[in-house]
């Protein structure tokens, strides 16, 4: 046997969702510059699931069952008041997705209509239990989905209870286009794992997230916006990353496995992080997290991937550190279900080999004889 750790360069699947090729990245073959600058995430979300871009009848369709489809049932908010107030929002996020099966009465129709239809629910319903327990926590009551707004500022006025600014959405929504989808990451591919086995569409988000949650995945962002803070002023950030280097110490937000020559999106973020700090009159965490990559660039000829811009960009708008990681899953939920709907169409259990390295020709000695 040849072992692939990580599975690196192993295809395990065809898939007519996403691309990666020659360091673009591509959403049914539309460029993520492209929809970067021009598409609402309501639109990627119809693209990534329908395969083509909406009509207007088509978009308007879907942003009235995101809207029908945002509130979460009782129960729901009732244990996010149980849930301890000092636990990580993935926790949370994992336990109540999971426990919205519970509720969907479709939960284990696993015909494509009804997976359609629970897609747009899940998409839906992630923001009201994320920010519903970010104001839980802080002793505040959750502020209810309000009809009229798009995705993204929906999810700002119910994490603040306030409209945002049209600069804030239009920041946020890009950053959400950005996230939705990337090929078969580790999430993505975990998702199809346990779609593999036929389980339901729940199951297979609950694993997404649960994998989404690790620190070298979808917490990335959060460990650079703490980076940041730890070097604090940007007369210490030479000191502090020349010594974390010195230590072969990883600098988070730089470097990706399938990018050679910088992250496309990354490009994105940095000029959506400058418009912020311009709007807030604080440049701070912008122009440490230039200084940082010019920085790391010249010295490790690293260059920043979508977790280190998007760590100020969340902050300009006043997310907490520890939400990053929760919204990085309200995005890529819409990527995670046209996956899985994908594998439902052309199944076949996911069941790889392990190469064998253990003792061998071992006998069976009885307990009294050890």
């Amino acid at each position: 046997m040849t072992v692939a750790k990580g599975l690196e360069g192993i295809v395990a699947c065809s898939s007519e969702i996403s691309s990666i090729i020659d360091g673009v990245l591509t959403y049914r073959g539309y460029n993520i510059d492209d929809l970067a600058d021009n598409a609402t995430f309501e639109e990627v979300a119809f693209l990534l699931w329908k395969g083509h871009l909406p009509t207007r009848s088509e978009l308007d369709e879907l942003k009235k069952n995101f809207e029908d489809y945002a509130e979460i049932p009782d129960v729901i908010y009732e244990q996010l008041k149980a849930y301890p107030k000092d636990v990580h929002p993935m926790g949370v996020l994992r336990t109540a997705v999971s426990t919205l099966a519970l509720y969907d009465e479709e939960a284990d129709d696993n015909s494509l209509e009804a997976n359609q239809r629970k897609a747009i629910k899940l998409t839906a319903k992630i923001p009201t239990i994320i920010t519903a327990f970010a104001r839980i926590r802080q002793g505040l009551e959750p502020v209810t989905p309000k009809k009229g707004l798009s995705f993204a500022a929906n999810f700002l006025y119910m994490l603040t209870g306030e409209e945002p600014s049209d600069v804030s959405v239009k920041a946020f929504d890009k950053a959400l286009v950005l996230h939705a989808d990337h090929e078969l990451n580790a999430s993505t591919f975990a998702a199809r794992v346990t779609t593999g086995t036929l389980s339901d569409i729940y199951s297979a988000v609950t694993t997404a997230i649960g994998t989404l949650k690790g620190p070298l995945h979808g917490g990335a962002n959060e460990r650079v916006m703490a980076m940041l803070e730890e070097i604090g002023s940007p007369d210490r950030i030479e000191t502090v990353i020349q010594d974390k280097l010195d230590r072969k110490e990883k600098i988070m937000g730089f470097g990706h496995r399938v990018y050679k020559n910088g992250d496309p999106r990354a490009k994105h973020l940095r000029e959506m992080s400058r418009q912020l700090s311009s709007q807030h009159g604080d440049s701070k965490w912008y122009d440490m997290s230039t200084s940082i990559e010019k920085l790391v660039t010249e010295k490790k000829g690293l260059k920043p991937n979508v977790d280190f811009y998007s760590a100020s960009v969340y902050t300009y708008l006043g997310i907490p550190r520890d939400l990053f990681t929760p919204i990085f899953a309200m995005s890529r939920v819409t990527g995670w279900t046209a996956h899985i709907l994908e594998q439902y169409r052309d199944n076949r259990l996911i069941r790889p080999r392990a190469e064998y390295v253990g003792l061998t020709n071992q006998r069976y000695v009885p307990v009294e004889k050890r």
